[in-house]
């Protein structure tokens, strides 16, 4: 029982110690979809000037054309405007003004999903030789022992109260 406890623990802190790189990586992620987005938003912004036309007029413009093709263009244009300043902007400011544990709980809840996927598809796991690589192994080593504790706990209980 013992044994199974502390591989419970070992498995756990070894998938949490990954969190740390997971963070670097998707950060660094993070930078070049923001660099590819402006330079695609560059592009747009400099394509509408040369019309005499603001972002949004452009993006207005396309999306009210009856050419299907045009509007589902100024569809994706709106869609590329919102998600570079609001989501991927935001959350690398949010990120640069954080400390380490701080960016671990906002990449976890504020995912990008799309970034996310792709951090995953090309994850290379490595466990950082810093304080927050051994604080997450240590967490999940303890959130794997508080599980198996509350799991043999309702199987003690359901033994104790089982009919015989």
């Amino acid at each position: 029982m013992r044994v199974f406890v502390l591989l419970v623990m070992l498995a756990c802190g070894s998938v949490t110690s990954r969190l740390p790189e997971f963070a670097q990586q998707y950060r660094q992620r993070l930078g070049g979809a923001i660099d590819a987005l402006e330079q695609v938003m560059g592009d747009f912004q400099r394509d509408a000037a040369g019309f005499g036309l603001s972002v949004q007029a452009a993006i207005l413009r396309l999306k009210d054309n009856e050419d299907p093709f045009l509007q589902a263009r100024g569809n994706s244009m709106s869609t590329t405007a919102a998600r570079l300043v609001r989501l991927l902007k935001s959350q690398q400011q949010v990120l640069q003004s954080s400390g380490s544990f701080e960016r671990l709980v906002i990449i976890i809840t504020g995912l990008d999903q799309e970034l996310a996927q792709a951090t995953v598809s090309d994850f290379e796991p490595a466990v950082p030789v810093k304080i927050e690589g051994a604080v997450s192994a240590a967490a999940g080593a303890g959130i794997g022992y508080f599980v198996l504790r509350v799991f043999f706990g309702l199987v003690r209980i359901r033994r104790r109260s089982a009919p015989n």
